[in-house]
């Protein structure tokens, strides 16, 4: 199963099924294996490097990396020999956060 905006897409034994959320192509593809199948499910997340980050967040580079140096981004899934990494998902909801506090820092 993988993500292909708008859209989930799953396969069971060839045949292809599309949903709007990962929850409804979850529920399609045990439809489609049925009640008794034991149905296996490998989702690979959507990964985001600094410029697709930064677009995220209306950034530019140089802003998540001054986040990412001061340990205020999330941690990167890995780091390749052409940098980090993150899931797509967390710098989504980096952003709801930053917007939510309107930006302020938590003081811990």
């Amino acid at each position: 199963m993988h993500h292909e905006p708008p859209e989930w897409v799953g396969r069971v034994e060839g045949i292809e099924i599309r949903r709007r959320t990962r929850d409804g192509c979850l529920s399609g593809l045990r439809r489609l294996a049925g009640q008794a199948a034991l149905l296996w499910v490998e989702v690979t997340p959507d990964v985001v490097g600094v410029s697709e980050a930064a677009s995220i967040l209306g950034w530019d580079r140089r802003r998540v990396a001054t986040y990412v140096s001061r340990g205020a981004f999330p941690e990167p899934i890995a780091a390749l020999a052409s940098g980090r990494v993150w899931r797509r998902e967390d710098v989504e909801a980096f952003g709801r956060d930053r917007r939510r506090r309107g930006g302020r820092r938590i003081v811990r």
